[in-house]
């Protein structure tokens, strides 16, 4: 059977998608075809309807596989129709929205099949019984329609991702995206997460997964690695294939988990690459030990989510239980061992107030870290944040609806002045961090902080799209006389102190 996945990636940044990666390695093994079409104007432009439905008579699937996040949804519905009206192909969806809105999919009748949940395993089941014309309508992890009936199959157990074979990257065009990305390329050692955040799915997922499997959340083997062996294994096939690496960067939900494979893993590392890699880390897995390994191996950053400086909204908003003392000690622990400390934070949230926001912005100057990534919150489907969203009545659904990604604006409502508020902290977010920190220039910015708070509406709006321009001035004339500080770098939603991005160069 020749299958074909669409990955929609598109108004933002360029991605990696690694489920498609894993299932295609299992359908290649089981003898199919596969193939994959990454559509993102960073790599090529994006099709019209003629070029879209051109290529896809070209290619000639048997099936066309979607892989799909909430914010690609809207152009993955277009492009859906379009494979409609051009091939007579099934059409199947997964991904992460695929899991959050199954009955919602189904409703659209754009897709034949809904696969939920980890489906390595599932997809190869249903192409085998697919191409042999046996009814699938029983596979679990999958949903369909069946006689104006809606069918929601249980999930299988969580897959043993050591059993799964390599990665596929050929099938993408993984020359172009390590170029677009500069030399960044994506690697994942482990699936699965400990925590329950409000805004993420994986609260869901666990209970559905325990649901189905009736069984504890310590039966459901959620949280798996890759041996060491694996891992290294990949990164020398990576570097034996492609040019131009620079960094490698761990996307996996929780890299320092285990204290013992973060150990294991640095120790193997730096015998065969001296490459820099980046890790997501989280305050209550991480301590001297982990920072020591990480560094010695040549970790460049590791990465926290503080989400909000404000506790009660980390723990009736965010479902996240720890200090804001914590956070700062585990800042200055990889700061200290000489790695570079990135934290993300969330504005817009449901019942913050601007107060919390100030409280956001002043705890991220007070924990000085290497940079910082904020964006606006988005309440995913299914997740206890979109409920308490909801239940506030806050979403602007048309707006949601329409948002590609959650770094350009909001789709929660909370009033003109706040609205405006928002705009202006998301929008200069360094600056306010500037003004609110204990570095020299933070009376220079307090008072640029103080002017663009009093706009109205329409000066707001007058001057706000030379900001980012007038942020290099004011940068490049800090640089010069060697004043610390925090300044937009590599997009608009990163804030960068300026002692290492001038050792940068």
């Amino acid at each position: 059977m020749k299958i074909l996945f669409i990955y929609p990636n598109v108004g933002s940044q360029v991605g990696f998608n690694y489920g498609i990666s894993h299932m295609a390695s299992v359908l290649r093994h089981g003898g199919h075809k596969v193939e994959c079409w990454q559509i993102c104007e960073a790599l090529a432009p994006l099709p019209t309807r003629e070029e879209f439905a051109a290529r896809l008579q070209e290619m000639g699937p048997d099936l066309v596989g979607f892989s799909v996040v909430t914010n690609q949804w809207p152009y993955a519905k277009r492009l859906a129709s379009r494979v409609r009206e051009t091939v007579s192909a099934p059409l199947i969806i997964g991904g992460i929205h695929a899991t959050a809105a199954t009955r919602q999919i189904l409703d659209t009748g754009l897709f034949d099949y809904v696969f939920r949940g980890e489906c390595d395993e599932a997809i190869l089941e249903f192409a085998d019984m697919l191409s042999k014309g046996e009814d699938v309508a029983g596979i679990r992890n999958v949903a369909l329609v069946r006689d104006k009936k809606v069918i929601i199959n249980p999930v299988r157990p969580f897959p043993v991702i050591r059993d799964l074979p390599v990665k596929e990257y050929q099938i993408f065009d993984f020359q172009r995206v390590i170029d677009a990305k500069d030399g960044w390329v994506g690697l994942i050692a482990s699936r699965g997460c400990p925590f329950s955040c409000t805004y993420c799915l994986n609260h869901q997922i666990k209970n559905q997964y325990k649901a189905d499997l009736n069984c504890s959340l310590g039966e459901l083997n959620f949280i798996r690695h890759l041996d060491v062996g694996q891992v290294i294994g990949e990164i020398e096939s990576l570097l034996n294939t492609y040019k131009n690496i620079k960094t490698f960067i761990f996307d996996d939900d929780l890299f320092t988990f285990s204290k013992e494979y973060v150990r294991e893993f640095c120790k193997a590392y730096k015998k065969v690459c001296s490459i820099p890699f980046v890790v997501n880390a989280h305050f209550h897995y991480f301590d001297e030990d982990r920072a020591r390994y990480l560094a010695a191996a040549n970790c460049k950053i590791v990465k926290f989510g503080i989400e909000s400086g404000n506790e009660r909204i980390r723990k009736e908003v965010l479902n996240r239980h720890m200090s804001n003392q914590l956070m700062m000690d585990k800042v200055e622990i990889a700061e200290r061992q000489g790695l570079h400390a990135s934290v993300f934070i969330m504005i817009g949230l449901p019942y913050e107030t601007m107060d919390d926001v100030i409280d956001t912005v002043r705890l991220t100057a007070q924990a000085r870290p290497g940079r910082f990534r904020w964006t606006k919150f988005f309440p995913y489907p299914g997740t206890k944040a979109a409920e308490l969203s909801v239940q506030g009545g806050y979403v602007d659904f048309d707006k949601m609806e329409n948002l590609m990604n959650f770094t350009d604006e909001s789709c929660l409502d909370f009033g003109t002045q706040h609205n405006l508020f928002l705009e202006k902290v998301g929008h200069l977010f360094p600056w306010f961090v500037n003004a609110y920190s204990d570095l020299s220039v933070a009376p220079f910015y307090e008072k640029k902080m103080k002017e663009v708070l009093a706009m109205d509406r329409y000066e707001w709006e007058k001057i706000s799209p030379g900001l980012l321009d007038e942020d290099k001035r004011i940068s490049r004339d800090l640089v010069d006389r060697g004043k610390s500080h925090y300044a937009f770098k590599y997009n608009t939603f990163t804030g960068v102190i300026s002692d290492y991005f001038t050792s940068e160069g």
